[in-house]
């Protein structure tokens, strides 16, 4: 049965929703408002329809803000240009009482502005049944103009009461942006139905091979395209593909598929502008319920909104062997398990599933000493272990500076030079989650078995703060399978909090790059010295080489011509920041790659060093037998055929995937294993609690 009805606000603003039966519930009317007890209250922001126009083209960017008790406990993505946004996103809020109704903000997003105001609603969650899916629909309106329409958002809200403050839940973070590129890491608590040892059913591997007949965005008639992936949490974005409306991205990006019926993929496109708001070029959507599993799917998608379409390939796989479970139960302490795991990635499964490298365990144990983040002097800590794009969390232990966790976190490696990450927070139910501690651990620095503490870092890694954690890792994988990973791009993480300027970090990228061009200007003084004679072996031989090198090709540089639009003194502003954070990058890689050059052959990293030597040693070897010609010849064939051979291969360069796995001086430092005080040690703990 579907009926409607009203309720009303605090400021009188008429709320309608509807109320689609699907079970028995219990009413909310016989429970007190004075009820101390917890409430779950999970909602799923759905669409909205016949929004406020706030821009001048007659559209606007909407985004939505859920307030209870005056704070901030959601907001939602942007939809850009759209009157009538499709979200489909969810929250789980956690509320102490019914009193304080939840109030529903939507606004413009206006880039480097003050975002306008498009109305609002209140939800009286008195009104709610218990345990009953309901359907609700809010009239926006503005209290100081009344009689203006200003459409309605729907949603879908179930509220659950909780039986205990303490009990044992499992979080998961949830990344929102702001406008300051600052981001705030939400928690989120699960039902019992999600907590199952898998907490992902399947792997969706997307990858965006092109565009076509891309929309102009330009004065000269073309775009700086870029594409953005969303799937529920997790997001990507392409590279930027500068002046052409048919770009070739050929890059790939995986997503975690929670639900086992699918879900759906949001895709929009932009046009990169400096100084100014992005160009919104298009959207399209992927329904993963609607492909088969276990099978390439080849997608042109024409975009909505806009011009052109985006050529994908897409595949749904079949879950990796991730887990949470506790100590008592170990993969590796059972033996037959560990037999199982230890032939899965024996030297005789060399060509079995290449993409799975080998199986990490890690431990999460306790901690100690932790930073106190509460008014009461004490935290409510949990723990994330991330490993690339897989990310997965223990429980809450609350009031607590020496929590203990006791969980065995399972991973497939897929990249064997990938960094652990094991952070703290503390949980906040009013505010995003406080910042504790971190640690990086690189895979190829663990030794198996032991248990170490580990010295929390700040967000930077650059320096301790309070508190150790205990672990105990276990890493089991194919040499020859990681060795051959090595020559393949690396896996790109979720969208991170963006690059900001940064006066420290540019001079610290300045002296970086400044040691590198110094030891090119070195080697120019020696080459230099070989025209001087100083050495008649050294000269003579320099001479010969110079002699076939002499013919070079002039190359003239194409400049673009400028812009004529008159940028107001913000854009101004934007752009010459816009500049000097590119500079910053550009400064950046420079001196990254320069030091990844030193550190491969300072055997940094004495698994990488010795693959270079293996590969030269067989390089030689193949020289020795074959001649020069005929490698560069099959070289020259393979490279020309690869598209034609493989359409939608993508591009790569195996020297350049190499340093990208050797680490920089930089990541070196955020690397290193900080000391702890002796009274941590896990032996010295034993025997004072023996004696």
């Amino acid at each position: 049965m579907l009926y409607s009805c009203k309720l009303k606000s605090a400021c009188n603003l008429p709320v309608i929703y509807n109320k689609k039966i699907n079970t028995a519930g219990t009413s909310n009317a016989d429970v007190p408002l004075a009820d101390p007890g917890m409430y779950q209250l999970d909602i799923t922001l759905r669409r909205g329809q016949s929004l406020a126009a706030r821009d001048r083209g007659g559209t606007s960017d909407p985004y939505v803000k859920f307030k209870i008790g005056g704070k901030e406990v959601f907001r939602s993505k942007i939809i850009h240009k759209n009157l009538n946004p499709v979200w489909e996103e969810k929250a789980c809020l956690l509320v102490g009482h019914l009193r304080e109704p939840l109030y529903v903000k939507v606004f413009d997003y206006d880039f480097g502005l003050q975002d306008d105001f498009m109305g609002s609603a209140f939800l009286d969650l008195t009104q709610l049944e218990l345990n009953r899916p309901t359907d609700v629909t809010l009239t926006l309106k503005d209290p100081h103009y009344p009689d203006h329409d200003l459409g309605i958002i729907l949603l879908s809200v179930v509220l659950t009461p909780k039986e205990g403050e303490h009990r044992d839940v499992t979080m998961l973070m949830r990344k929102s942006w702001k406008r300051s590129s600052k981001f705030q890491t939400q928690s989120l608590r699960l039902s019992d139905v999600h907590r199952k040892s898998h907490l992902w059913r399947g792997i969706v591997s997307i990858t965006l091979i092109e565009g076509r007949d891309l929309k102009a965005m330009d004065s000269n008639g073309l775009s700086d395209p870029y594409v953005k992936f969303r799937l529920g949490h997790q997001k990507y974005k392409s590279k930027i593909m500068p002046k052409t409306l048919n770009p070739q991205w050929r890059e790939q990006f995986d997503f975690h598929l929670y639900e086992e019926r699918g879900g759906i993929i949001d895709i929009t496109a932009w046009d990169k502008d400096a100084g100014k708001r992005d160009d919104f070029i298009g959207r399209c959507q992927i329904d993963l319920s609607a492909l088969s599993r276990e099978q390439t799917h080849k997608l042109e998608l024409q975009l909505e909104e806009g011009e052109g379409h985006l050529v994908l390939l897409v595949t749904l796989t079949a879950s990796a062997t991730v887990s949470i479970s506790d100590l008592s139960i170990n993969s590796l302490e059972d033996q037959k398990e560990r037999e199982e795991i230890l032939k899965r990635y024996s030297p005789l499964r060399i060509f079995h599933n290449l993409k799975d490298v080998g199986f990490l365990q890690v431990k999460v144990i306790r901690a100690e000493g932790l930073m106190a983040a509460d008014v009461t002097g004490k935290s409510d800590p949990f723990c994330v272990v991330e490993l690339n794009n897989d990310r997965l969390l223990t429980h809450t232990v609350y009031k607590n500076l020496n929590p203990e966790w006791n969980k065995v976190f399972t991973f497939n490696i897929k990249d064997i030079h990938s960094v652990l990450e094991v952070t703290v927070y503390d949980e906040d139910r009013d505010r995003s989650a406080d910042f504790l501690g971190k640690v990086a651990i690189p895979l190829l620095s663990i030794q198996n078995g032991e248990q170490k503490a580990y010295v929390l870092k700040n967000k930077q890694l650059t320096g301790p703060t309070k508190g150790v954690i205990y672990l105990e890792i276990d890493v089991i994988f194919n040499a020859v399978k990681a060795s051959l990973r090595t020559l393949i791009p690396k896996e790109q993480k979720y969208i991170e909090e963006e690059n900001r300027l940064s006066k420290q970090l540019l001079l610290r990228n300045f002296i970086r790059t400044k040691r590198c061009v110094m030891v090119l200007i070195n080697a120019a003084y020696y080459v230099n010295s070989c025209f001087d004679w100083d050495s008649p072996p050294r000269s003579l031989a320099a001479f010969v080489v110079v002699e076939d090198m002499l013919e070079d090709e002039e190359e003239e540089d194409d400049k673009d011509d400028k812009d004529s639009e008159k940028k107001g003194f913000i854009n101004k502003i934007y752009a010459i920041q816009e500049v000097c954070i590119s500079v910053q990058n550009i400064l950046d890689e420079v001196a990254s790659f320069g030091e990844r050059i030193k550190n491969t052959f300072n055997w940094t990293v004495p698994f990488l060093s010795w693959l270079a030597i293996v590969a030269l040693c067989a390089f030689t070897v193949i020289l020795y037998f074959i001649p020069l010609r005929y490698i560069v010849l099959v070289w020259g064939i393979n490279k020309f055929t690869k598209k034609l051979r493989s359409p939608y291969a993508i591009d790569n360069n195996e020297l350049l995937d190499f340093l990208s796995r050797v680490p920089s001086d930089v990541q070196m430092v955020q690397y290193q294993e900080l000391k702890p005080d002796p009274s941590h040690s896990p032996c010295k703990r034993k025997k004072n609690n023996l004696g």
